[in-house]
């Protein structure tokens, strides 16, 4: 049986150099995420990181991520599987990865791809300028909230801030639950704040937009690779109508400026929401990472 520990801030160098070997990869190999949501657990097997976690009430294993023959890494994940007495299932798999998995186990695997989980990822130069007849609606609602808020600034989230970030959060918090006091919002909420308060330990990068002393929006997020920068968290108070593009097109470009080898945005998924697909394929993605669930053909069908 693999010997799968709670992932800390010590497991993060490792984790992360694994990545960089792994090509593009969805958002639930940040680090960040892994370590803010849920109870995920993690082993180094054969130079590949392979995550334990649940999801959606379900044992599940992350695609392994690193260098070398992936082959033994994945008969340990599916003996670990048999040890327990669950299904082997993976989660992540993209098109490549099930390739190779039908390359190495052919018509052993069954998928099932998940649109709800397929991310977002933009062209960071689209974002940070906005170009084109595609971004003139969201022009037009960046221009209307500089006029509305003509001393508006973009600060960077720092030990000085952090507090007013956190306000802002808990404010944009007890607004949903007035709305709906049955919305699902803990998870997250804990989430985020576990990220403002471990901000430099985890190496999470974030802005508020600030109107004199109110703030409207902010923004955190990580690297997910050598190119790619993952977006987790993005709030904005309802006050300030275009504080969303505001904030997201202001921290696009403090990105691409910080770190000119970023060519990526990566703005997670949808889940499925109607309201949150709208919004992400309105800043016109210029690809998803699709991915999939695979599962043994011999183990009972479920998903």
């Amino acid at each position: 049986m693999i010997d799968f520990q709670p992932l800390t801030l010590e497991n993060r160098a490792v984790f992360e150099n694994c990545l960089r070997h792994g090509g593009e990869r969805g958002c639930e190999y940040s680090f960040v995420n892994l370590y803010l949501w849920g109870r995920q657990k993690a082993a180094l097997v054969q130079g590949h990181m392979v995550v334990f976690s649940q999801f959606s009430r379900r044992s599940v294993y992350l695609f392994p991520v690193g260098q070398g023959d992936k082959k033994p890494v994945l008969e340990a994940i599916m003996e670990d599987a048999r040890q327990r007495g669950i299904p082997c299932r993976l989660n992540g798999v993209t098109q490549e990865d099930y390739a190779l998995l039908e390359q190495l186990y052919p018509g052993r695997f069954r998928s099932h791809f998940d649109r709800d989980a397929f991310d977002y990822i933009y062209d960071i130069n689209d974002l940070a300028d906005l170009k084109g007849r595609k971004f003139q609606k969201k022009r037009n609602h960046l221009n209307n909230f500089r006029k509305a808020h003509p001393d508006h600034r973009l600060e960077p989230i720092t030990e000085e801030n952090v507090a007013v970030a956190a306000a802002l959060a808990e404010t944009w918090y007890q607004l949903r639950l007035a709305e709906n006091p049955h919305g699902d919002y803990q998870m997250e909420q804990a989430a985020l704040g576990k990220a403002l308060q471990q901000h430099r330990e985890l190496g999470l990068e974030g802005m508020l937009l600030m109107d004199g002393d109110t703030a409207l929006a902010m923004t955190m997020g990580s690297r997910l690779s050598e190119d790619t920068f993952d977006i987790h968290f993005e709030k904005a108070l309802d006050i300030a109508d275009g504080a969303y593009p505001a904030i997201n097109q202001g921290f696009a470009a403090y990105l691409r400026e910080k770190y000119p080898q970023i060519r990526w945005l990566n703005r997670e998924e949808d889940m499925g929401l109607e309201g949150l697909r709208k919004a992400k394929l309105s800043y016109c993605p210029d690809h998803m990472v699709e991915k999939c669930w695979a599962r043994l053909l011999e183990e009972p069908y479920e998903y």
